[in-house]
């Protein structure tokens, strides 16, 4: 039996539409959009077949335009994104892309006033507290909702956050194991990813990662 849903995690009702092929610069993904009944947003999800008893493996990826769109340095997002495609194409599973998620739900003008913020000395959770604002407001009822419909009760998770696999497990997704998604961490980022690691229990080996930066690799 699973644990009781977190309060911030509602269930979810939404509808997928028409499954197409998405060829990228890492390979063909199967794509299909989820509309929220409640609330009208739009999210994505791209999958890759898994081979025959093997678990899937998804990232569940919260939506970052300024990363993921941009290839902002403040964050790790984008990479972690580009990193979670090439890692799915490889051994198969999904990314699920919630939207509506952007600054770990406090949406994008209020991320740039965080920005603000952590450039007059704050971290990044500080800012967000400064704002009167929540650390994470972020819900993975639609995730969940997703992942059931794509048959994915049963994975393992791309992800470096503990919480994360917690909510999903309290949602009814068995999250069989965590899988590292960590990627270089450069000089723009390290200290937002320190304060990751030390505020919010992120599973980081930053000096790891600043070596195999320099040398070109992902972590």
């Amino acid at each position: 039996m699973s644990e009781p849903t977190n309060p911030s995690d509602p269930e979810v009702v939404l509808t997928g539409g028409p499954v197409v092929q998405l060829p990228t610069v890492h390979g063909t993904f199967q794509a299909q959009a989820w509309h929220e009944e409640a609330t009208g947003i739009e999210h994505m999800s791209v999958t890759v077949p898994v081979a025959e008893g093997s678990l899937p493996l998804v990232r569940v990826h919260s939506e970052c335009l300024t990363g993921d769109v941009f290839g902002s340095y403040r964050c790790d997002c984008g990479e972690q994104l580009d990193y979670a495609l090439r890692q799915v194409q490889e051994h198969g599973g999904a990314v699920v892309y919630l939207r509506g998620q952007e600054g770990r739900g406090i949406g994008l003008s209020n991320k740039l006033r965080a920005y603000a913020l952590q450039e007059a000395g704050a971290d990044t959770v500080e800012a967000n507290e400064q704002l009167g604002l929540p650390v994470d407001a972020r819900s993975y009822g639609a995730a969940s909702a997703i992942l059931r419909q794509l048959g994915f009760e049963q994975i393992r998770l791309l992800s470096n956050n503990p919480v994360k696999a917690e909510r999903l497990r309290a949602l009814g997704i068995d999250v069989v194991q965590t899988e590292p998604a960590e990627v270089p961490s450069r000089a723009e980022n390290l200290r937002y990813l320190q304060t990751k690691r030390d505020k919010m229990n992120h599973q980081l080996t930053l000096a790891d990662s600043a070596q195999q930066h320099r040398n070109g690799r992902p972590a």
